[in-house]
């Protein structure tokens, strides 16, 4: 098989590595790529927007498949242009989109009574601030629409949250997406994210991952919810927690996606908050999420193809997904010291002194070639994940590759894996 990937960060690294292992692929090209990715895939140069050029090259190479990482090219429609030329694709379509819509989503599962946190929505800033001030903190709030990594935050006081409002609704840092925004009760328990897969027809339970946030003495930035590094499963994460929030929340999920018309498929993943019988669902993700391709892949024995093609087929119930036995730990090193600090074209040193292992995968993020150096392009630039017996060992693993890492302005979280979720 020919194969195209649509992306180019550590999501797609992910998918394209995975891919590569695949004994039914023969050749994977990636747009735009990155230069992680150029090791193991044929990047092109195409726009990733350009939707005709894409269907023309995909056209003319035979593409057996092609898969979208990207979330902010689904929103192009290419899975609709696609499927309009007969071409295979594997993602959402421009219907199934309407769940990134954070009110649209809350409504519907209020709809069909699936366990989510109190809310309200407001469009008018003076109406969210009255209610901030009738309601009191700690409180959550968050824009509609899709905001990339940031937009979930935590506001401690009054005054913390009527600066979040003004910054969403007045100077709209989220553009259109703070047309609206959500006030939702916060509540305290264990926060973790489970995802799953479907074809729509059936979901199937896949695993739990536990995420680490962004740090930052900001005070608007400081609960954002860009994910720098994560682990999984879960230890406390029984199967019958699973059986729960399978029959709790995942197939009621499905079903009102069904009951609304909306043929969702592929994978799908579910921000949680548990406490002993109690779950509520506190962000829906259309796609995977922040990290959980670069923790989860390495996990899966599985063959991804043989995975991808059942769910376009909607065959899912034939497919056995088989697990390495272990965890998986996932560190994010960046070019920023901050969420709001980025600097590009620094070169990234000892990448070349490791060596290439079935136990750890590196993972690029915002990269790219400058001569024969590899450069970061600003943001995140490469993730590191490392497989082991137990959290402990893949962290010991993770942290030893970091070591050998070096690049002006380099940020990364020296914890990833010591707060480990033992019960709930």
């Amino acid at each position: 098989m020919k194969v195209l990937v649509i992306g180019g960060g550590g999501k797609e690294h992910a998918i394209v590595w995975k891919l590569s292992q695949s004994k039914h692929v023969n050749k994977i090209f990636c747009c735009p790529g990155n230069a992680g990715i150029a090791e193991i895939a044929e990047c092109i140069d195409i726009s990733p927007n350009d939707l005709s050029a894409i269907i023309d090259f995909v056209k003319y190479e035979w593409i057996d498949l092609t898969v979208v990482g990207s979330e902010k090219i689904l929103e192009t429609g290419i899975v609709n242009a696609f499927q309009r030329e007969g071409c295979k694709i594997l993602g959402p379509d421009r219907t199934t989109l309407q769940i990134r819509s954070r009110v649209f989503t809350k409504d519907l599962m209020r709809q069909y009574r699936i366990p989510t946190t109190e809310y309200k929505v407001f469009t008018s800033y003076l109406h969210a601030q009255d209610y901030v001030r009738l309601k009191g903190t700690p409180i959550v709030i968050k824009p509609d629409g899709y905001s990339g990594e940031h937009g979930s935050f935590v506001a401690d006081s009054v005054e913390e949250a009527i600066d979040v409002l003004k910054q969403i609704m007045k100077d709209r840092i989220f553009g259109d997406a703070g047309r609206q925004v959500i006030i939702e009760e916060y509540l305290k328990g264990a926060r973790l994210s489970f995802v799953a897969l479907t074809d729509g027809k059936v979901v199937m339970p896949l695993t739990s991952l536990y995420n680490y946030r962004q740090k930052t003495d900001d005070s608007l930035m400081r609960s954002a919810t860009q994910v720098v590094g994560s682990y999984s499963p879960v230890p406390a994460f029984t199967k019958d927690i699973e059986t729960m929030i399978m029959g709790t929340l995942m197939r009621p999920l499905l079903k009102a996606f069904t009951s609304e018309g909306i043929k969702y498929k592929g994978f799908i993943s579910v921000d949680l908050l548990l406490d002993k019988d109690r779950v509520k669902v506190l962000e829906l993700h259309c796609w995977f999420g922040d990290l959980e391709s670069q923790t989860i892949l390495p996990r899966i024995k599985t063959d991804f193809i043989e995975m991808i093609m059942a769910v376009i087929e909607e065959r899912l119930f034939d497919v056995e997904i088989e697990w390495e036995q272990g965890s998986s730990v996932c560190v994010v090193m960046s070019s920023m010291a901050g969420l709001q600090k980025q600097k590009a074209g620094v070169v990234i040193k000892g990448l070349e002194k490791i060596i290439p292992a079935n136990d750890i995968f590196i993972f690029h993020d915002n990269t790219s070639f400058h001569n024969a150096d590899i450069v970061t392009t600003g943001g995140r630039a490469v993730c590191i994940t490392a497989f082991g017996t137990d959290l402990l060992n893949a962290r010991t693993k993770a942290y030893s590759i970091i070591e050998n890492i070096h690049f002006e302005g380099m940020y990364y979280r020296n914890d990833i894996g010591n707060n480990i979720v033992m019960n709930i």
